[in-house]
């Protein structure tokens, strides 16, 4: 039978259910006997001692609150007895680390198929990207998009406008009566996710994604030159094949600012590059020039072909958000075991939102080598915080009321479970946002907790994969990146099939190891990375793009 409950790690202090438990039971775990006072949730913890006010509750092997009240063996934590609490770190408490890696001997010689840039990147799609240095050019960027998208096949299918016609049709018989006794609509097909579409013209180009934003001028100029770099990032991304650029031509952020910092981030740079001012003539001259020159882009860049490349060439985003109690010991683990397979094959992988490392910060600081870099973490991280604080918040607030309700009972909770999707493997890097991942292995990058800023700031450092976990289901997904969503549990997995691509709740109902789910996600990435199949969120059109402003967002 499944197991019912589990201890994470053997110097916890709490034992988290797998199953809901109910007031009154005997739970069995390791030889020992636990009375439950009170009914303990699914997802929730349990505290395997009495602990007084002041005393710590461990959990990962690390502090992750402390007591506000007593509590007796056998009760549930919750955010009536437990707050916030993680232990301080440093350079000066920095231990030595040595990294066991897995046995990827299976993938050694495996390939993907990619479209490979001409810097030695290799692209898991090949996109056009169509952006807007400020806002002012949104409108015009959103008239573009719908030309070129419902003109080449790209637009979304007409599914809900077709229902309002049908009931507007009934409107205007007078059978509002029929509209109001109809079942909502339903159509399954709509899940279907293989990447085949005969009657797009460019058989090569796997979509046209346009991007607004609210930046670029009237703010400060820092927002605007981080503005800057990361739509450089996105242009450099080995998913981006080119891009049309619109500028109005007064704004802050200028069209040879992003041109130099293109070159800059990448010296080896050369793909086609658009860039139109709207200052420069009229509205409909910019906008003419601007569908013929990109339509003329797209004419060539559909000639790249998707060619074998091997795991090596992977970078992939470690992204977790709707978070539940489950996520730390289902998909997570299994997303690190991921990453650590890709390191070993000389892959890059990318874990972000330093809010949620709050508390595992040692572990990652003696994780790092090079003592500059773990000194960077330290100051990023340090920073952050303080900004965080300044404005009356701080990362103990980041749990939101659904990560709570689903377990995740302190940031410290969250945050120990959340750094698993980074694996065992060493640091190799430290990067601030928007800057590009360029080493071998596992980077950490300075991102929101905040799912499309997180994903978006992982994109525009060059991920061509990302991976998100979820416990509570969420569609979030990237203009130029796969977003795959992991299920941390099959009662997900089944409620929200339309948004879920892959399910590790066969960890939580003792069906797989960690192990085993991790290679059968391995697997999935590789069909996926050759585009074999597309994501629930690249079906739904989920292309979230939000720069990080770099004021307090948690």
């Amino acid at each position: 039978m499944p197991a019912r409950v589990l201890k994470v790690h053997p110097a916890d202090n709490v034992i988290v259910a797998l199953r809901n438990l109910a007031a009154g039971e005997q739970i069995e775990f390791d030889t020992t006997t636990y009375d439950l006072p009170y009914a303990v949730d699914a997802k929730h913890k349990f505290v395997t001692e009495d602990r007084q006010p002041g005393d710590p509750i461990t959990m990962y092997g690390v502090l992750v609150g402390k007591a506000t009240r007593p509590i007796r063996r056998g009760e549930p934590i919750t955010t009536f007895n437990l707050k916030h609490d993680a232990d301080r770190y440093g350079l000066d408490k920095k231990q030595p680390y040595a990294w066991q890696p897995p046995n990827s001997s299976a993938w050694a010689d495996r390939t993907f198929m990619g479209y490979h840039r001409a810097d030695g990147s290799v692209g898991t799609r090949n996109y056009w990207l169509v952006v807007p240095l400020v806002f002012c050019e949104n409108r015009n960027i959103l008239i573009l998009k719908d030309a070129f998208e419902r003109e080449l096949g790209y637009a979304q299918p007409d599914t809900y406008r077709t229902q309002v016609h049908e009931l507007l049709s009934l409107y205007k018989a007078g059978e509002m009566d029929i509209a109001k006794k109809m079942q909502p609509f339903v159509d399954e097909s709509q899940l279907h996710t293989t990447n085949h579409h005969p009657n797009r013209p460019f058989k090569h180009i796997d979509g046209i994604k346009f991007l607004t934003h609210e930046m670029g001028c009237g703010g400060t100029r820092q927002d605007s030159n981080y503005l800057c770099s990361l739509l450089a990032g996105f242009i450099n991304n080995p998913n981006v094949a080119g891009a049309t650029v619109l500028s109005l031509g007064c704004q802050h952020l200028q069209a040879d600012m992003i041109s130099a910092e293109i070159k800059r981030q990448n010296p080896k740079f050369n793909k086609p590059l658009l860039l139109f001012e709207q200052q420069a003539g009229t509205e409909y001259a910019l906008m003419s020039q601007a569908v013929k020159e990109t339509f003329l882009g797209l004419v060539e860049v559909n000639k790249l072909e998707r060619r074998p490349a091997p795991l090596s060439a992977l970078t992939v985003g470690l992204k977790c958000g709707g978070s539940d109690g489950f996520s730390g010991i289902s998909a997570n683990p299994a997303l690190g075991q991921l990453s650590d397979i890709i390191v070993s094959l000389g892959g890059k992988t990318v874990l972000a939102e330093f809010p949620e490392l709050n508390g595992v910060e040692q572990e990652l600081i003696n994780r790092t080598d090079d003592t500059a870099k773990a000194q960077k973490f330290i100051t990023l991280m340090g920073d952050y915080s303080a900004q965080a604080q300044a404005a009356g918040s701080g990362f103990d607030m980041n749990p939101s009321p659904g990560n709570i309700k689903d377990g995740l009972i302190t940031d410290a909770i969250k945050s120990a479970g959340a750094a698993k999707k980074g694996g065992t493997a060493p640091v190799a890097d430290v990067l601030d946002y928007a800057e590009p991942a360029r080493t071998p292995g596992l980077n950490l990058l300075c991102t929101p907790g905040n799912d499309v800023e997180a994903t978006t700031g992982m994109a525009g450092s060059g991920t061509n994969v990302i991976v998100f976990t979820t416990g509570l289901g969420t569609p979030t997904g990237n203009p130029v990146c796969p977003v795959v969503k992991v299920s941390t549990n099959t009662i997900l997995k089944n409620r929200m099939p339309d948004v879920i691509d892959f399910d590790s709740g066969p960890v939580i109902d003792g069906e797989q190891s960690i192990e085993q789910n991790a290679h059968a996600m391995l697997e999935y990435i590789i069909r996926l990375a050759s585009g074999d199949v597309i994501t629930q969120a690249e079906r739904l059109g989920q292309d979230d793009f939000i720069p990080w402003k770099r004021g307090v967002s948690l």
